[in-house]
């Protein structure tokens, strides 16, 4: 089998093109949720907090001197970073739901079909209908 061959298999399985669509979806959301955050939610945490920008707080452990920069410890942006994981695990989270709550109700609205008696049940119940005769 030549390498082009393996290939086009390989790029042709269904799990390949599965986790690809993934991909662009997952970073189209991303997209999306990283705009929530920091155009709507972190705004409104801003105003909360008497307008407090997270991105700016920091500790100087050294100024800055002529040709170096300070050395800081930005732990404004972990909090920010934070803040963003925890809303887009949220998002994807009711996004799972959502979808898991759909793939459901078609299952759950059909009536489920009685099991079928156990073989020696039928026996026995054969039995007794020959014993009632």
């Amino acid at each position: 089998m030549s390498f082009i061959s393996e290939f086009k298999e390989f790029a042709m399985k269904g799990n390949v093109l599965d986790m690809a669509v993934g991909v662009v979806i997952g970073t189209a959301f991303g997209k999306i949720v990283s705009s929530l955050v920091g155009d709507v939610i972190m705004p409104i945490v801003g105003v909360v907090t008497g307008g407090v920008n997270f991105t700016d707080l920091k500790i100087t452990l050294k100024d800055a001197v002529e040709a170096s920069p300070a050395v800081t410890i930005n732990y404004g942006n972990f909090i920010q970073t934070t803040v963003d994981f925890i809303i887009i695990a949220f998002c994807i989270f009711c996004v799972i739901k959502a979808i898991n709550s759909l793939k459901r109700k078609p299952q759950e609205t059909a009536p489920a079909e009685p099991e079928a008696p156990a073989a020696d049940i039928v026996l026995l119940t054969e039995i007794r209908d020959l014993l009632k005769k």
